[in-house]
């Protein structure tokens, strides 16, 4: 499925958002002469995404209820991705391939196996969902790729978790071949 915008949003508009909401990114001069541009776009909707994800996560500590500020964001989310389309659900896969590569601590040298499970844990649910996505279209070699990359993902998750038992001293380490 194709995701496109009848109106696409700009630069110079994301850019406009992210000042509106008093996250005005330093433009070096000497990078951004004349200001954002189209080449910065995706970057610059990647600055909003994590304001916008900052702003909600404190919105949703802070009230009393936890559960019904968090009813409030995902009602609102509904209203502008639909309920139950395809576009919500590639909206999903999108969100939760990006959790994932988040998790795997992309400044870190290495990453504990904790945490590297973690990562796979959601990659697998990601390429798994995916490849219900493609099965309803009948793309059925989407769902052999999908398939493929959940397999390698739970095999990871389970080499992670065997790593991080080692380190905790309740299984032994294994052999190298």
């Amino acid at each position: 499925m194709s995701i496109s915008s009848e109106h696409p949003v700009g630069a110079d508009q994301i850019y406009a958002a992210l000042v509106a909401m008093g996250s005005e990114l330093v433009l070096d001069p000497e990078l951004w002469p004349e200001g954002p541009q189209e080449d910065d776009r995706r970057r610059l909707l990647g600055v909003l995404l994590a304001q916008v994800e900052l702003e909600i996560t404190a919105a949703t500590r802070l009230g009393s209820d936890h559960e019904a500020d968090e009813g409030e964001v995902l009602i609102g989310w509904v209203d502008q991705a639909g309920p139950d389309s395809r576009l919500s659900s590639n909206v999903l896969v999108n969100r939760l391939q990006r959790t994932g590569v988040q998790l795997m601590g992309l400044e870190e040298d290495e990453t504990p196996p904790s945490r590297a499970a973690s990562a796979m844990a959601i990659a697998a649910a990601a390429d798994t969902f995916s490849a219900h996505l493609h099965f309803q279209d009948g793309d059925m070699e989407g769902v052999r790729l999908s398939l493929g990359r959940a397999e390698t993902s739970v095999i990871e998750i389970l080499r992670n978790m065997h790593d991080l038992r080692v380190a905790i001293g309740d299984a032994a380490e294994e052999p190298d071949e």
